[in-house]
């Protein structure tokens, strides 16, 4: 018996696929994920695992809960010490250390399929881009510098700062990317591949695109309420040149 694809690649959902795009006149995008897997060759988990070690080394193994130590995500590393530490000069020493590893991963980052032509396509048919991330916006810049994708961003990049409690689910980087731009939530639309980046979308009052580059992924996002989710940027790269 035949099933739906994963894709969304039904004709139910490209006309669905059509409307959101039509609509769109701003495009925020998430980056680690929807542009690239920016840890496909230098592993989010060994990072993690590293900060870890770094506390250790500080005499700090108490601040982290043993859920937190093994995560296998910098970020919820980075944010439990801000938790417990706000805006100190450690959390300030961590977060230059998870920058710095990212930067390094961005030198082996897997750029996701047709994400360059559809972002360079929707440049070109007139709609403005922004990135919308809680990676650092020096990362974003060093590989967007890499794929020739920088013009079709800047000076729109809106990414991690030390105000560590914004990030997303927090809706502050798409916030900021609509003032900048004087765009109505309404008139954009996020791509990303996670709940925290649904949940942000939401509270922005901007319409959301999934996308999920396994099944995993879908179901993480349609359970969290996505009601659009592609596992493949094609269509979208199909409907734009129409």
């Amino acid at each position: 018996m035949a099933t739906e694809p994963a894709t969304g690649e039904t004709a139910n959902e490209i006309e669905k696929l059509r409307e959101l795009i039509k609509r769109a006149r701003v495009v925020l995008w998430d980056f680690d994920g929807p542009i690239c897997r920016l840890f496909a060759g230098h592993k989010a988990e060994h990072v993690a695992g590293d900060l870890v070690e770094w506390l250790e080394g500080r005499g700090l193994h108490g601040l982290l809960t043993e859920t937190e130590r093994e995560s296998l995500d910098p970020h919820i590393v980075l944010r439990a010490v801000d938790r417990r530490h706000p805006g100190s000069d450690l959390v300030a020493e961590l977060e230059e250390r998870l920058t710095q590893e990212e930067l390094r991963a961005a030198s082996s980052a897997m750029p996701t399929a047709y994400a360059d032509p559809v972002i360079r396509t929707w440049t070109a048919v007139g709609s403005r881009l922004a990135i919308a991330t809680n990676n650092s916006p020096r990362v974003v810049r060093s590989y967007l510098e890499t794929r020739g994708l920088t013009a079709c961003f800047a000076p729109h990049i809106y990414g991690r700062t030390q105000d560590l409690h914004r990030l997303k689910p927090d809706p502050h980087c798409l916030n900021r990317a609509l003032s900048a731009m004087g765009a109505a939530p309404g008139a954009a639309l996020m791509i990303g591949d996670s709940p925290s980046d649904l949940d942000a979308a939401v509270r922005a009052g901007v319409p959301f695109l999934g996308y999920a580059r396994n099944e995993q992924k879908a179901k993480l996002l349609r359970a969290a309420g996505a009601g659009h989710v592609v596992g493949s940027l094609e269509p979208l790269l199909g409907l734009l040149r129409r």
